[in-house]
């Protein structure tokens, strides 16, 4: 591996062995016009969740705004309630359409099933096919749901429980085109990694705009007061020209600036091994499950 992923993000290193072959275009260009990034101006809050979690009067609005003071309207092509028994082909891929998963985890289309009224993303001790073992995938399957589209501002939440295991559970918007590639991770956990059950991990990224030639990220890890893979809780995403908000439970936890984030991305599912971050799974804790009860986005009337 290059020297200059391994000392990258986990998610950032996923993203650029990614894009080494196909997105370099924009990381080639040259400095000359280049800018400075400004990571200024975030902010993470620690709200007491015990007393400032919100209690949930309807399911029309997002759980920080049951008034629905911000005038929002339903996003169809982002939601779902994963009612059926299977997942909604005019809507998802079952799989990421142009990664396999961060080795030696390969993505495999039959982890993702719809039942009990959730999208299930499964992480399971098995071999990928051979095709695959020759790209260094062996030992673990684990799974990735994107969307068909792309969307740019809203508000996006989702109740989920994450796996009880070292795989990921991750819940994040990204694209990568010739002249831009941002991402924004509304939470990367490892629900039963030691020392992180508790951590939920935001972190946006920069790889490449008109303006800025190299990646950067900017990230802190809110700190639940309880293990997150022990129930479905409530995460949420609030994005627009203006900035970027975080919340958990209807609680504010973290918002920056939107210098950056102004590009239509995909909406991501998925689970992965990490292991230079949470560590590789016990084989007693596989198989297990990431859980996403519902997807729900709105718009903006205005």
């Amino acid at each position: 591996m290059d020297s200059y992923a391994m000392k990258l993000h986990p998610m950032t290193r996923r993203a650029f062995l990614q894009a080494v072959s196909g997105s370099a275009l924009g990381l080639m260009a040259s400095t000359a016009d280049a800018q400075s990034p400004d990571t200024s101006g975030w902010v993470t809050y620690h709200p007491d969740i015990e007393t400032q979690a919100i209690k949930r009067k309807n399911n029309r609005w997002p759980l920080s705004d049951q008034a629905n003071r911000s005038d929002w309207v339903k996003y169809e092509p982002m939601s779902d309630e994963f009612n059926g028994s299977s997942l909604d082909g005019t809507k998802w891929y079952p799989h990421n359409p142009t990664w396999q998963g961060r080795q030696p985890g390969w993505f495999d289309p039959k982890n993702v099933t719809v039942k009990d009224g959730c999208l299930n993303l499964a992480m399971r001790l098995a071999n990928p096919p051979e095709a695959m073992r020759s790209q260094g995938y062996h030992t673990y399957t684990s799974a990735a749901v994107q969307s068909k589209g792309t969307v740019l501002y809203g508000y996006f939440e989702v109740m989920a429980k994450p796996m009880a295991s070292a795989g990921s559970s991750a819940f994040w918007f990204y694209k990568s085109d010739p002249d831009r590639w941002t991402e924004i991770d509304v939470f990367e956990i490892g629900g039963g990694a030691t020392g992180f059950e508790r951590r939920d991990n935001i972190t946006v990224h920069v790889f490449h705009t008109p303006t800025i030639k190299q990646h950067f990220q900017i990230g802190d890890a809110w700190i639940a007061p309880f293990n997150l893979d022990a129930d479905f809780h409530v995460y949420g995403l609030e994005w627009d020209e203006a900035e970027l908000k975080f919340y958990f439970d209807g609680a504010l936890i973290r918002k920056g600036p939107n210098t950056y984030w102004h590009q239509a991305l995909t909406m991501n599912f998925d689970s992965e091994t990490m292991p230079d971050w949470f560590g590789l799974p016990k084989r007693a804790d596989l198989p297990s499950t990431y859980r996403i009860d519902y997807v729900r986005a709105w718009k903006r009337k205005a």
